[in-house]
């Protein structure tokens, strides 16, 4: 299978079907949309990738399943602009049948669009992780794949407090993500004692030149200077971090979110010695690896992140979900899906075995990574150790206020 992304993709997107062996002519669709980033800064990391994945698992659900419907993957571009993912989804909804979006790496936009999708009653699976999707902006017809801003800083932020760093200083993107990430990572810093000293933020999307917010960090005599950015932000503020040495003294350099593609990017000479938090790694177990000998010469010949696992295990556990309560049904009430996903557990040879908590979490085992230096590297994309299993529900505490009101219910 190889992904041709047309020019008309970028405001609506191009159907490629995956058939039941027994599909005729008036076997009903289930039409998923793929509302990502086939351009700018989330390209590498979610992307075409994104949409590989989810082929990948409707291909997987047909031959395992074989159930009597047909479903259709369709792509398109958010242009990381929220009027333009909105009105794309819109679109999908209302004039192409599509039944289900996910990916939206971008945490404005996924805010958006989970609105639409409960108005429309439809299904939003968001790869995005500003906390305020499963929490005060949470709706019965969302769900969050793989992580959020208060997971990622409880878990990395506890990491780093441990080992002296209780000061903090931040350069974050200033949209939803990046303001999440550092709210979320300032209020475990100040419960364990610590400071947070200040937070400069940068356009979204930036022009790549972070000397000046590097140059604050530094002055600000912050034990921690944290990056709560994604995508080339991240590799870019890394890459120049590095260059004014930030790290080789007093100073520790934090990457709150980090992919593979980052850590591919920027090379082990300068990223050795990070230490992130993710639920996925292309080399941790035999799924991973299948999935990534499968995956890497689709894509830019990358090895997949976290995102497109998500994508992958999340149009896996909704397709196992229309077919439990049974298509006619599904297509009808994007909510009635959402209650099957939550009742049943999850299971994919990703993430392993876990589940969809009321306000639309999925729940599963998070890992602490670190860098490795080229010396231990042995071989291609030998990247990262494992520092530590966190368990799902300890890695997914309930939330604090303002909490999703589904968690009542």
């Amino acid at each position: 299978m190889t992904i041709h992304i047309p020019r008309r993709l970028l405001m609506a997107g191009a159907a490629s079907s995956v058939l039941g062996r027994s599909a005729r002519a008036q076997t009903p669709t289930i039409r998923i949309g793929v509302l990502t980033a086939l351009s700018g800064d989330y390209t590498d990391p979610s992307g075409g990738g994104s949409v590989i994945a989810a082929q990948f698992a409707a291909e997987d659900f047909i031959r395992d399943h074989k159930p009597g419907f047909k479903v259709e993957v369709i792509a398109g571009d958010m242009q990381d602009k929220p009027d333009i993912g909105l009105s794309v989804a819109r679109d999908w909804f209302d004039r192409d049948g599509v039944d289900m979006v996910t990916d939206m790496p971008n945490s404005a936009i996924a805010l958006a669009v989970a609105g639409l999708a409960k108005e429309r009653d439809k299904v939003a699976q968001i790869g995005a992780a500003a906390s305020a999707i499963t929490g005060k902006a949470c709706t019965p017809n969302s769900m969050q794949l793989a992580y959020n801003t208060s997971t990622l800083g409880a878990s990395v932020g506890s990491a780093v407090l441990r080992d002296g760093g209780d000061s903090w200083f931040f350069i974050s993107a200033d949209y939803a993500f990046g303001q999440a990430l550092v709210d979320d990572t300032s209020a475990v810093v100040r419960a364990a004692g610590g400071k947070v000293l200040g937070n400069a933020r940068f356009p979204f999307p930036s022009n790549g030149d972070f000397s000046s917010f590097l140059v604050q960090a530094q002055a600000s005599g912050a034990k921690v200077i944290a990056l709560a950015s994604a995508g080339a932000d991240t590799t870019n503020a890394i890459k120049q971090a590095h260059e004014f040495g930030i790290g080789k003294g007093g100073q520790r350099l934090v990457s709150l979110l980090v992919l593979i593609t980052n850590i591919h990017s920027l090379g082990l000479e300068t990223a050795q010695g990070l230490v992130y938090s993710d639920p996925f790694y292309w080399d941790m177990n035999d799924g991973a690896r299948d999935f990534s000998a499968r995956f890497q010469p689709k894509w830019r010949d990358l090895k997949p992140t976290e995102d497109h696992a998500a994508v992958y295990a999340g149009t896996l556990h909704y397709l196992k979900a229309v077919a439990a309560i049974g298509v006619d049904k599904a297509k009808a009430s994007g909510k009635a899906v959402m209650q099957q996903m939550k009742a049943m557990p999850t299971d994919d040879p990703l993430f392993g075995r876990g589940s969809v908590r009321a306000d639309g979490q999925m729940i599963h085992d998070m890992y602490l990574w670190q860098v490795k230096s080229p010396a231990e590297s042995k071989y291609a994309w030998d990247y990262c150790r494992k520092l530590a299993t966190i368990p799902a529900q300890t890695a997914f505490a309930p939330p604090p206020a303002p909490a999703c009101p589904l968690l009542s219910l």
